[in-house]
């Protein structure tokens, strides 16, 4: 499966599946490209899948058996990409423009792809830079299971040790209290980091 952020969801091996959650009433655009989506499931259909009003539930089988997390933002308005982060820990490679996390933790053809170069870009040049890592890096990966199961690993071993709300927290700590507690409090209250912060602050 290929999955993209926010979300289209796309098989390299099955069924394409396509999903886009937060289209309001007043989005025109989103209302427009979803009626092409349900108009593409009856064309096409057990190719085009159109998830409809997906839950948290739906969407952590997604991340688990999504092997492509594709995420495509106009540089430079990410947010974060927390969903990147989650697919990487559950072996997904990221497929994303630079921007956000990705920009940080992308080693093109390692642990994933990126999305044309660093600088801000418009749809039309997004679209090419995605066809041609699709045709040029993603798919000679795909058909080599070996290199793919390399980079699973490879993303995997990037995100666990940096990309997560333990490390986070643990950092935050190491920053913000004094460093004589920060070594002291682990031994005495354990390893969880929640327990450090406690201890800290009383």
């Amino acid at each position: 499966m290929f999955a993209a952020r926010g979300g289209n969801h796309i098989s390299l091996s099955g069924p394409i599946q396509r999903d886009f959650d937060n289209v309001v009433a007043d989005d025109a655009g989103g209302q427009a490209l979803v009626a092409r989506l349900v108009a593409a499931t009856k064309r096409h259909p057990g190719r085009v899948i159109f998830l409809e009003n997906h839950d948290m539930t739906v969407a952590r089988l997604l991340v688990r058996g999504s092997d492509i997390w594709l995420n495509h933002p106009l540089r430079p308005l990410e947010a974060c990409g927390t969903s990147g982060m989650k697919a990487a820990l559950n072996g997904g490679l990221n497929l994303s423009v630079l921007d956000g996390w990705w920009a940080e933790a992308c080693e093109h053809g390692v642990n994933g792809w990126a999305i044309g170069d660093d600088q801000p870009g418009d749809d039309d040049s997004i679209l090419d830079a995605l066809h041609h890592t699709l045709e040029q890096d993603v798919m000679p990966a795909w058909k080599d299971s070996r290199r793919w199961s390399a980079m699973i690993r490879a993303s995997i071993e990037m995100a666990a040790p940096r990309f997560t709300a333990d490390r986070m927290v643990r950092e935050y700590f190491a920053r913000l209290y004094d460093t004589s507690v920060a070594a002291s409090a682990p031994e005495s209250v354990g390893s969880s980091p929640t327990s450090v912060l406690r201890s800290a602050s009383t």
